[in-house]
């Protein structure tokens, strides 16, 4: 992930083959993020989208889920947002068959996904653009429009929710949508989000990263969660890649829109099952660190990730599982 500003963002992706999937590929709990901080870093706009080999699965789910297969509602939109939809849209449309040619082509007013064959067309009046551009990528898309209580959520389709959901956060300003977080509204963190939000300039976007924890890879969570009553198993930890304990990373992105002014706040969540650690590189270094961040989480920040009662379970199930991973030492 590059880390400067950038303005050249729709180059081309270089010749080869299409985007894979890279387990852990953002990894924010090895010690280069702290958990309940803002820490965001430009964003070189080359990088705003990010397509893996779960395009063509997750972009069904996102079919299934709009069709109103999910557990809540996944689309909602103020009246006079329509303007910001489809600038939404239109960026996307540019960037997309530009940055990623072996997965996406223009076809007039349409665009193919070419992993799954699906012809998404951009001027569809049977669906309002913000759900057209939803349908284009993995990442989930919010706009964030100012108002006397500071941004408030106007826009959004949110399939992929990590344990809330739109109909308990739209139209509500930052410290509503936050009340729950700890620190946020009675510590630093919400005042420099709103100053950040206040003056975040277009051509300075910008990223983060956040983790947690989920029994299973399900996606679509917008509910409060609980680990499964196995999943903090060290021996399950280890081995049950499909239905064990998972490290859930939402890549945050923020941009200004240049024409509305409203803010488009991207969710990419890369969910990876712990045991896969086991095929990591450094897979008993980031067990250890998991482990590291989820002990020094305070009671709060615990109960907040759904993991008060199990935290010390996990804690050591990783700490089992990062020794069995740790290199051997000759003896002395």
């Amino acid at each position: 992930m590059s880390t400067t500003t950038g303005e050249g963002g729709d180059r081309p992706s270089p010749a080869g083959p299409p985007v894979s999937h890279t387990p852990f590929s953002h990894t924010p709990y090895d010690g280069s993020a702290r958990p309940f901080s803002v820490g965001l870093q430009p964003l070189d706009l080359a990088d705003w989208i990010e397509p893996d080999a779960r395009l063509a699965e997750q972009l069904d789910e996102k079919e299934r889920l709009l069709a109103g297969g999910g557990e809540a509602p996944v689309l909602l939109a103020e009246e006079g947002t329509e303007s910001a939809q489809q600038e939404v849209l239109d960026l996307l449309g540019n960037h997309l068959p530009n940055r990623f040619p072996d997965l996406y082509r223009r076809e007039g007013t349409a665009i193919r996904i070419l992993p799954t064959g699906r012809v998404i067309d951009l001027a569809d009046p049977g669906d309002i653009p913000l759900a057209r551009a939803a349908r284009l990528v993995q990442e989930d898309l919010i706009l964030m429009r100012a108002s006397p209580q500071g941004y408030r959520l106007a826009a959004g389709a949110l399939c992929f929710p990590s344990s809330w959901s739109l109909t308990d956060k739209f139209a509500q300003p930052m410290t509503a949508i936050h009340e729950t977080v700890p620190g946020f509204n009675d510590g630093r963190m919400g005042p420099m989000v709103a100053r950040i939000f206040d003056n975040l300039p277009v051509e300075r976007p910008s990223w983060r990263l956040n983790w947690s924890l989920y029994t299973g890879p399900a996606l679509h969570r917008p509910f409060p969660k609980r680990i499964a009553a196995d999943g903090t198993d060290p021996h399950r930890l280890a081995r049950d890649e499909a239905g064990g304990l998972h490290v859930r990373v939402e890549r945050q992105t923020l941009r200004r829109l240049p024409q509305s002014g409203d803010i488009l706040f991207t969710i990419r969540i890369h969910h990876d099952p712990v045991a896969a650690f086991a095929r990591h590189p450094q897979g008993s270094e980031l067990a250890q660190g998991l482990r590291r961040q989820l002990l020094e989480l305070d009671a709060a920040q615990a109960a907040y990730k759904g993991l008060a009662a199990d935290r010390d379970a996990i804690a050591a199930a990783l700490e089992s599982l990062a020794a069995s991973l740790a290199p051997s030492r000759p003896p002395a």
